[in-house]
């Protein structure tokens, strides 16, 4: 997939993943991959920095854990993160709609 086609839409992916439970970084990577049958394949030079970025703005949390004796920094949705994603899914459900109407080859509805 082209990252043009994710601009703006990835601060809804990364909390869509989230709302499944606190992930470490690696594994937000790995279930953006996976979920999306690996269409979605972004280098950590794009998550992290995004993640941070959402961490300031309040939307996610983060502590420290230790897994396999190593220690990650694991991400959590805040409240304001859970409201925030549900605005994102009504955007979405709403531009998708629209998109698929023009580009999904069907009858469009008439205006007239």
């Amino acid at each position: 997939m082209r990252p043009e086609l994710l601009k703006g839409h990835l601060d809804a992916l990364l909390l869509a993943v989230l709302e499944e439970g606190p992930r470490h970084g690696y594994a937000v990577i790995e279930s953006l991959r996976t979920g999306s049958g690996a269409t979605i394949d972004l280098p950590t030079g794009t998550v992290y920095p995004a993640l941070h970025r959402l961490e300031r703005a309040g939307l996610i949390a983060s502590d420290w854990q230790t897994v396999g004796g190593r220690r990650r920094r694991a991400y959590h949705l805040t409240a304001a993160g859970i409201r925030a994603l549900g605005e994102h899914r009504a955007v979405w459900d709403e531009f998708s709609a629209a998109v698929t109407a023009l580009l999904g080859g069907g009858t469009r509805p008439s205006t007239a």
